[in-house]
């Protein structure tokens, strides 16, 4: 059970505050900052959680010190997924573990908020920052990190900035390839849950679904396309709304994790068996899509290892610029993977069957 740490106004955060708030030994936590293996998943997770929760910034000052090409990174987020968070975390974590450099971890209130968040990033004497969804994807954001001539990497990116490094999969052919597979399986009323509207990603899936709707020669349908907003909340309204018409999708394709899962909860709640009587899919295959039952078919985003990598390329954007040589941004496209689990199935079958 995790347990409350209780410290004075100003005090460091260190590892052994983190080990407290989780109830597991500081020698854990290191295990999971350092991405070693023999950690159970779900520990993994807690821990993930805890450092955000508690804005923990690795200690590397002893590396610092030995390292004049060590620098300071600020993580900034604004995002409604913590099964997501957690696995950028974890990533960025690692990796900055293994490079040496300082991490300071801040949140704010969507592109919008994120001002403030600058000015006190500045004061700190930040070297860069990583962005992940949705801020990755804000011109307000990019624009504000361009005059205060921070480097930036943006991580799961679909909309990359020209004049800095960005790291993603190709969202629209994730959607499309899912989409596809559920085609093949033999359904052809296929429900979809919208991400936030603010979200260009989100757009790009549900472009990605309805291209593939439209090759396979299915018409697509309004009412069948539900809003969300990448919450656990916002699939399970979508999804009742979706699963209590009288023609109801025999398959739904969720934008996120969070929102099929949220999916399935309602479809139960609905007295409706998953797969056998709708097939419920997700996107990113995160912790949560092995967290509900059935588990979770999915499309797989290597979110950790984008956000290690995005973090490589951040460092390496630093000391590029830092040497007074011209820098020339990358843009990595990862590979992704359609993960076949338990809550799919043709229609009318049971993926147990």
């Amino acid at each position: 059970m995790a347990r409350k740490v209780s410290r004075r106004g100003g005090n460091i955060v260190t590892i052994h505050d983190v080990a407290r708030h989780v109830g597991v030994s500081p020698m854990t936590v290191s295990r999971v900052i350092n991405g070693e293996k023999n950690v159970r998943e779900e520990t993994r997770k807690k821990v993930a959680e805890a450092i955000e929760a508690l804005n923990y910034s690795p200690n590397m000052a002893a590396r610092s010190l030995a390292s004049q090409d060590s620098s300071r990174i600020a993580l900034i987020y604004s995002n409604p997924s913590m099964s997501f968070l957690s696995e950028l975390l974890l990533g960025i974590l690692h990796q900055s573990s293994q490079s040496g450099c300082q991490l300071i971890i801040e949140s704010c209130e969507g592109p919008e908020g994120v001002a403030d968040v600058l000015d006190k990033l500045k004061s700190l004497g930040v070297d860069g920052v990583v962005l992940p969804p949705p801020l990755s994807d804000s011109t307000r954001v990019a624009k504000a990190l361009r005059e205060m001539g921070l480097p930036f990497v943006g991580v799961a990116t679909s909309r990359p900035s020209p004049d800095a490094a960005s790291v993603s999969i190709d969202d629209f052919k994730a959607a499309f390839a899912m989409t596809q597979r559920l085609i093949a399986l033999g359904h052809r009323r296929i429900g979809f849950i919208k991400g936030n509207p603010n979200s260009y990603y989100s757009q790009l899936r549900h472009e990605g679904y309805m291209a593939a709707l439209t090759k396979a020669g299915l018409t697509p349908e309004d009412k069948l396309i539900g809003q969300g907003y990448f919450t656990y909340r916002s699939g399970f309204d979508a999804a009742e709304s979706l699963l209590m018409r009288d023609e109801r999708p025999t398959a739904l394709f969720a934008s996120n994790d969070d929102m099929a899962a949220g999916a399935v909860a309602s479809a139960h709640r609905l007295g409706l068996e998953v797969p056998k009587d709708v097939t419920i899919v997700g996107f990113d295959d995160t912790s949560m899509a092995s967290s509900v039952w059935p588990e979770l078919t999915t499309v797989r985003q290597p979110i950790s290892d984008m956000a290690s990598l995005g973090l490589k390329m951040l460092l390496e954007q630093i000391r590029t610029r830092r040497s007074g040589q011209p820098y020339a941004p990358v843009h990595e496209i990862r590979d992704f993977a359609i993960i076949e689990r338990q809550s799919s199935s043709a229609p009318g079958e049971d993926a147990t069957d």
